[in-house]
């Protein structure tokens, strides 16, 4: 990659090219295909564990150079003589994915000298608590994919088919998890004998919104008394609505206690589409973005899936 101005001269000067893909506290980590084709002509035509092995012993050769350099850091920097700086090959990784600051996703072939075949992901977006598990367990998979090779158009296939496939899917599995606090301290007004639904301070959260509506419409269809209200504290799932008769924009439940007649409406108005763009859509757009693949663009036609 090349250098941009935002890189310290003490890095490397600008135009010249920075090998250093990702820096995280006490470690870095550096693209070494340039350095292995030129040391083995042949590279990539070898099979991936004799890649794995050339990989690892130019780490280890970086490894050593780097630690004798720190006899030089000590003296004249700190004008002693023994110290125990040390630098250490953790892993080898045969490709990763990285997003930003402990937001990456890597598939690390070596670990300390040790062959393994492992998947290690931090901080990405899909791994939160208030992300749908069968979203997690989506975007969790073709992550996978993408390390292990799968090109853009086998995924972008599998996305238009779980985009697809949300048509037949429960509200339990649509909707998102989430956690209710503070529920009557974003609540103006509560409905009036005129009024079915609550008033809302600013700034209410929307998973706050989803949970009073569902309150709200228990009581306008005296359910309240047979079943339970959401109230503060409690574990929710929520989603969009299209537009309906009662005009509610969200509405929340409770997996263990959802009358009939409301689990009719939300079926019939729940907006599948807003579900999938708010919670998988701008994800991969971003996903893409940072893997070079372009904008993501959604067709009817698997041929014409993405634009290029």
């Amino acid at each position: 990659m090349t250098v941009s101005n935002e890189v310290p001269w003490y890095i490397c000067n600008e135009n010249d090219e920075n090998y250093c893909v990702y820096v995280d506290t006490d470690s870095n980590y550096f693209y070494a295909l340039p350095l292995l084709k030129h040391l083995n002509p042949d590279f990539e035509n070898l099979s991936e564990d004799e890649q794995d092995d050339l990989l690892e012993k130019v780490a280890l050769k970086y490894q050593d150079l780097i630690t004798e350099s720190y006899d030089i850091l000590a003296r004249d920097a700190f004008n002693i003589n023994t110290h125990r700086l040390e630098m250490k090959t953790e892993c080898t990784i045969r490709s990763g994915f990285f997003s930003g600051k402990r937001r990456y996703a890597q598939y690390i072939t070596k670990k300390e000298g040790i062959k393994v075949e492992d998947i290690d992901v931090k901080g990405l977006d899909f791994m939160k608590s208030n992300f749908p598990p069968l979203f997690k367990k989506f975007f969790n998979d073709i992550l996978n994919q993408i390390l292990f090779g799968a090109t853009r158009d086998e995924i972008d296939k599998q996305i238009l088919e779980f985009k697809n496939n949300l048509d037949d899917l429960s509200i339990e599995l649509l909707a998102k998890p989430t956690g209710v606090k503070n529920l009557n301290q974003y609540i103006d007004r509560k409905p009036t004998a005129d009024q079915m639904f609550s008033t809302f301070k600013n700034k209410a959260p929307v998973n706050v919104k989803a949970a009073a509506r569902y309150n709200d419409l228990l009581k306008f269809k005296r359910l309240d008394k047979k079943h339970s209200q959401i109230v503060t504290g409690d574990k929710i799932k929520w989603v969009y609505l299209k537009d309906n008769p009662y005009k509610i924009e969200t509405i929340g439940f409770l997996d263990f206690d959802l009358p009939e007649e409301i689990r009719t409406f939300i079926e019939m108005y729940v907006d599948r589409e807003k579900a999938f763009n708010s919670i998988l859509k701008n994800k991969l757009e971003s996903f893409y973005q940072d893997l070079g693949w372009g904008g993501l663009t959604l067709n009817t036609f698997v041929d014409d899936f993405f634009s290029f």
